[in-house]
């Protein structure tokens, strides 16, 4: 197979690398692509959201399939385009990427089937929206843009005025465009909060190994939101019993939903979930893989990618062979400073081999370019580097061993990625127990485990 991925970040990245892994894939493509993927996939300078140029590349290339990765593209219409046409996708298409294009329709979506998610409320009219925080009086609390906003249309206000300045900055000064032109207004869950990606064809969904996200831009959780600065797979709050849960009361009845609904979704589902004490909740949908999730879920899966995108196209995903790999991954992202907010560009970028990796790890590129024989930073998350390991520590240790490695002009990224998922195990019996028989194991065996 020759197969086209669109988009060029992180994501794209690994799922290009996963692709390449396959028996199945001849060539590999990728428009826009970045400095990174280009080492792995002949690139092509062709925006993600370029419809029209895609579907040209895709004619050009003669391929078999074209991965549309990003949200943009597949809320646009990209996947209807390309079958249009006549090519096999992977994606879902316009009717059923609203479910991450408006955050209205989800919510109403799981108002209407009874899926667990947090109260909420919409707003068009800032002053009644702002009038409606102020009756309620309860902070924190969560004002989203509907539309799609780069992951950061979502503020958590800690107090009324924090809460008035986003709703202003949404609806009247639209910051974000016409993505907020409408705004949800939820009420705020606690607990841990955990990311599962998920194939489906629409019939068949099988989840993929749960990771935890790290959203703040500065260690400790402080700082402002970002697209991610680290994950870590899989994640010890999602256990056997939370699944179950989760698989009966949220991830069918969301795809059983949507075909209902005469949207029926094919490709990858990502669940953004809170365990409240109430039991899980659907916090977003992501219609596509999540970033940078996809860097420590697709290293852990036991299968080929390619055959698993050719069977949900075919909606035979049921016959797909799913297995996922022992241990844990973890991904660091090294980002420029001053993101989430302005940061430079094209600072050159040391400590990385002529394949934009480094020994004993993944190096996912997410804002990277390859200029006469030189990787620069060409974005605000530049890399995730990503490894793993039997033990989550071992997995940490190997990954911030990595970045070490690596550096450019004030680069930047948190220290205390899988500290709290290092917490959670640390307090639970059964990997304690896990943790005593591994030790023993690698004892008698003659190999040293560093704890």
């Amino acid at each position: 197979m020759k197969i086209l991925v669109v988009g060029g970040g992180g994501r794209e990245h690994a799922i290009v690398m996963k692709l390449a892994q396959s028996d199945k894939v001849e060539a590999l493509y990728c428009a826009p692509g970045n400095g990174g993927i280009s080492k792995f996939a002949e690139c092509f300078p062709v925006s993600a959201t370029d419809i029209d140029g895609i579907v040209e590349l895709a004619k050009k290339l003669s391929v078999d399939m074209v991965v549309v990765a990003p949200d943009d593209p597949l809320v646009l219409g990209m996947v209807d385009a390309l079958r249009k046409e006549g090519f096999m996708t992977f994606g879902p298409t316009k009717a059923a990427a609203i479910i991450e294009g408006s955050k209205v329709f989800s919510k109403e979506l799981m108002k209407k089937y009874n899926i667990p998610t947090a109260a909420y409320e919409v707003f068009t009219d800032a002053d009644k929206a702002i009038k409606y925080l102020k009756a309620q009086d309860s902070y924190p609390a969560v004002i989203k843009a509907d539309g799609l906003a780069l992951g950061k249309g979502v503020i958590i206000a800690q107090n009324e005025q924090e809460a008035v300045d986003a709703v202003n900055s949404m609806i009247n000064d639209k910051k974000f465009g016409e993505s907020g032109a409408r705004v949800v207004i939820e009420e705020f869950l606690t607990g841990p909060e955990v990311s599962v990606l998920s194939f489906t064809d629409g019939e068949t969904l099988v989840p993929m190994i749960s990771s935890m996200d790290h959203k703040r831009a500065y260690d400790n959780d402080e700082g402002l939101n970002t697209g991610g600065m680290g994950t870590v797979a899989p994640n010890p709050y999602y256990t056997d019993s939370v699944q179950k849960e989760c698989m009966e009361k949220i991830f069918l009845p969301t795809i059983n939903a949507m075909k209902a609904e005469g949207r029926t979704f094919e490709g990858c589902l990502y669940f953004g979930l809170m365990i409240t004490p109430k039991g899980p909740k659907v916090i977003e949908y992501n219609c596509r893989f999540g970033d940078p999730e996809t860097q420590v879920v697709l290293p852990m899966l036991d299968g080929d990618l390619a055959d698993i995108m050719v069977k949900i196209y075919n909606h035979d995903l049921k016959n797909a062979k799913i297995d996922w790999k022992q241990g844990y991954c973890t991904c660091v992202v090294m980002a420029s400073g001053g993101y989430p907010q302005s940061y430079p560009k094209g600072l050159e970028i040391s400590g990385l081999d002529e394949k934009g990796q480094v020994e004993g790890a993944f190096v996912y590129h997410a804002g990277t370019k390859f200029s006469d024989g030189k990787f620069l930073t060409n974005g605000g998350r530049v890399l995730g580097v990503t490894c793993n390991s039997l033990t989550l520590q071992g997995a940490l240790d190997k990954s911030y061993k990595a970045v070490s490695k690596i550096s450019w002009n004030n680069a930047h990224f948190r220290t205390d990625i899988g500290k709290r998922a290092l917490k959670a195990l640390d307090n639970d019996p059964l990997n304690l127990e896990y943790k005593q028989d591994l030790e023993d194991y690698l004892e008698d065996n003659g190999v040293y485990l560093r704890q």
